[in-house]
């Protein structure tokens, strides 16, 4: 008897073990289909944050685009404008010449005397002053005007007593100015008054 107790000691120590593994590994069971619940969570985690960034990406590729378009069809505009404003400059610039050329080819074709051609040239000579004047271009003044170098340009001098020293005498070609911008100088000649420097 005392050997079947032993035994049966013996078995339900067994049996104590055997239901003790048993939990164990339900326990770890759980533990790894807990793990593996949340390794699901995180791939579907970290799938979803990865279709977001895919779609912020695709949001900024297109938006990166439609500013390079933006910015050439700019680029475009701005460079017709400038040829636009630069036509139009020479159209406002030519337009007043036109009608002083076909004066010149009228005067090239008649007949008359040469006091009739002088005056018609002189007619046209005043037209393209107007037109001049019309683009703000104006002669620089000159004969009876103290020199200056910023607009006069010096081709010789003359001695004489009669006028001050370094007061232009003579216009050999006339200067004009744009507005305050010196186009070109007058060419003149200038009285040298030998009595003003000595004193």
């Amino acid at each position: 008897m005392a050997e079947e107790t032993m035994v049966q000691g013996t078995d339900e120590r067994e049996l104590a073990l055997e239901t003790e593994e048993a939990q164990e590994l339900r326990a770890e069971g759980a533990d790894s289909q807990e793990a593996a619940g949340d390794g699901a969570d995180a791939a579907a985690a970290l799938k979803a944050e990865l279709e977001q960034v895919k779609g912020e990406r695709d949001q900024l590729v297109d938006r990166v685009a439609r500013l390079q378009a933006e910015f050439e069809n700019s680029r475009r505009r701005e460079v017709k404008e400038r040829q636009d404003v630069r036509d139009y400059a020479v159209q406002n610039a030519v337009e007043p010449f036109l009608g002083v050329m076909d004066n010149f080819q009228l005067a090239l074709k008649a007949e008359g005397s040469v006091e009739q051609l002088r005056a018609g040239v002189e007619l046209i000579l005043r037209q393209m002053d107007e037109a001049l004047k019309g683009l703000n271009v104006q002669a620089v003044e000159s004969v009876g005007a103290q020199f200056d170098p910023r607009v006069h340009e010096a081709l010789g001098s003359i001695e004489t007593a009669e006028y001050p020293d370094h007061q232009v005498i003579e216009e050999i070609r006339k200067g004009y100015k744009l507005r305050d911008k010196l186009l070109r100088p007058a060419l003149v000649k200038i009285a040298v008054n030998g009595k003003q420097v000595s004193e």
